[in-house]
């Protein structure tokens, strides 16, 4: 396999982006304060970060292609499985008795009780794996079909993809299991789309920057042509 420079740190910072956005998503519901034909204008935490790690995505994709991408995806997927396995340990373990006073089992439960509950982990793993294979697959067959032309409209148009299956799937699991009330569920999946697609829109001008450095510097701009697209081979 050919050795990169920089492949490592972008894997460390996007699994990094996804372990905290996680973690937000479950501590804390923002309320922007207005409403949107007549939808208000709420989202989960996690939603500031989590755009973030798309725009990881579409760089990997963009410049070391699809099967690399395909690895740090699984990376991320495992650490995100760690770290709810994590908080679940911590949640069944015994406080120290000046803790209990100050903070107590409550309050972990409240906050970060998410981390460690079966809805949230299933439909934050279940969310994220579809729409960043999405969001890849997608970048990597638009990439051949414009012959490398227009990044904008790969970076944008698998967002629109992904972030759109990844909501969803996200919003609905997490429904189900009763980790977000139904009456929340076209506000959280609303309000998360869009954030999420502008985010990704206004970033554009960081992404070009990024990928045309990046490229130059690992003396790559790989093209999956010959690809197997099957996600689970890792």
């Amino acid at each position: 396999m050919k050795q990169y420079r920089y492949f490592d740190l972008i894997m460390a910072l996007f699994v990094t982006v996804l372990v905290v956005s996680n973690i937000a998503s479950s501590a804390k519901i923002v309320d922007w304060g207005f409403s949107l034909f007549g939808v208000r204008m709420a989202f989960d935490a996690g939603t500031l970060l989590f755009p973030v790690s798309y725009i990881f995505g579409d760089i990997l994709t963009e410049v070391y292609g699809y099967k690399n991408s395909r690895r740090v995806i699984w990376a991320g997927f495992a650490c995100l499985a760690l770290s709810a396995g994590i908080f679940w340990i911590v949640s069944i373990l015994p406080g120290e008795a000046q803790w209990q006073q100050y903070a107590g089992d409550a309050a972990y439960l409240a906050i970060l009780g998410g981390m460690s509950s079966g809805g949230i982990v299933l439909a934050s793993l279940a969310g994220f794996w579809s729409g960043e294979f999405s969001n890849s697959f997608v970048l990597a067959k638009m990439k051949i079909l414009t012959k490398g032309r227009w990044l904008w409209t790969r970076t944008i148009g698998s967002t629109l993809v992904g972030e759109l299956v990844d909501t969803v799937v996200f919003i609905v699991i997490a429904s189900l299991f009763k980790v977000f009330p139904w009456s929340l569920f076209l506000t959280l999946t609303l309000t998360n789309y869009l954030f999420k697609c502008g985010v990704e829109a206004l970033m554009t001008p960081v992404t070009y920057g990024v990928v045309r450095g990046l490229k130059k510097a690992e003396n790559e701009d790989y093209y999956d042509r010959e690809t197997n697209f099957n996600p689970f081979k890792v």
